[in-house]
C-alpha cells in the first residue's frame, strides 16, 4: 500500500466543482465522484480538512458588482458554503466515514461552532473536518478562509483542486500554448498574478511557509497520487522544498 507524503492536509475546491456541466446547484453524480476521491485519499491514513466554495449557489462578489450591498452578498455566499458542506458531509457519511462540519457563523442546529482546538481533536480522532462559512467575515474569499484554516490546524500543505493540471503562465483553456509550471515560489505567483488563489491567501501561505499544491481534480485517483508524492500538478513554496 502506498504511503502518504503528508500527515495533515487541507483540501480546497470550488463550489462550481459540485455543479458539473449544469453550472448551478449540486449534481449528485459529480458529488459522488468527488467523495470517491476524498474517501480514497482518507484511506491513506491522513488527517483531512476540507473547505468548499459556494459559487454553485451564490457568488457574493458577483452580486455586489451588480449593486447588492457587499456585506450582505458576502454573508449569502458564506451560507452557500454551508449548504455545500452539508451535502458533502451527507455523501461521505453514507460511505461510513466520520465527518464533522464546523461553521465560522454560529448555527448550532446545523454545524458545530468553529473552534480550532475542537477541530484538531476531531482530526486526530479520524474525522474529516469540513470548515464552512469562510472566515465568518465579509470581504474575504474562501481561498483566504482555506489558507487561514490550514495555518490554524498546522497542516503540512494546502491542496487546491482545479479543472486543469496545475498552474500555467496563462489560461490553458483559452491558450493551447500555455506552459505548465511544475514548481513555483510564492513571490513569482504573486508578481505574475497567476490567479492560483487570491493575493491575501497566497501571502498568508508565504508568511507561514505553507506549501500550496495545485492539481486537476477531474482525473481519477489524482488526489491520492498527489498525496503519495507522485509528480503531478504544481508545487508553490518558498523554494526550499523537494
Amino acid at each position: 500500500m502506498s504511503k502518504a507524503k503528508y500527515q495533515r492536509v487541507l483540501l480546497k475546491f470550488s463550489g462550481e466543482a459540485l455543479a458539473g456541466d449544469k453550472g448551478f446547484g449540486i449534481n449528485p453524480a459529480v458529488l459522488d465522484d468527488v467523495c470517491t476521491e476524498i474517501q480514497s485519499a482518507k484511506e491513506l491514513g491522513i488527517e483531512l480538512g476540507i473547505v468548499i466554495g459556494g459559487g454553485n449557489i451564490f457568488r457574493g462578489l458577483a452580486a455586489s458588482e451588480r449593486g447588492m450591498d457587499r456585506v450582505k452578498a458576502d454573508y449569502m455566499g458564506m451560507l452557500a458554503t454551508v449548504i455545500n458542506a452539508l451535502a458533502v458531509q451527507d455523501a461521505l457519511e453514507s460511505r461510513g466515514m466520520k465527518v464533522t462540519v464546523m461553521s465560522a457563523i454560529q448555527m448550532i442546529d446545523v454545524a458545530e461552532p468553529m473552534v480550532i482546538r475542537k477541530a484538531e481533536e476531531y482530526l486526530k480522532n479520524g474525522h474529516i473536518v469540513i470548515f464552512s462559512a469562510g472566515t465568518g467575515r465579509p470581504f474575504f474569499s474562501t481561498d483566504t478562509g482555506a489558507a487561514l484554516r490550514s495555518v490554524e490546524i498546522h497542516a503540512d500543505a494546502i491542496i487546491k483542486a482545479t479543472k486543469v493540471d496545475g498552474v500555467y503562465d496563462k489560461d490553458p483553456v483559452k491558450h493551447p500554448d500555455a506552459i505548465l509550471y511544475k514548481i513555483l515560489d510564492y513571490q513569482t505567483a504573486i508578481e505574475k498574478q497567476l490567479k492560483v488563489m487570491d493575493l491575501t491567501a497566497i501571502t498568508l501561505c508565504q508568511d507561514n511557509k505553507l506549501p500550496i499544491l495545485v492539481y486537476n481534480m477531474n482525473v481519477k485517483d489524482n488526489l491520492r497520487r498527489l498525496l503519495t508524492g507522485e509528480d503531478i500538478g504544481t508545487l508553490i513554496s518558498g523554494g526550499d522544498h523537494d
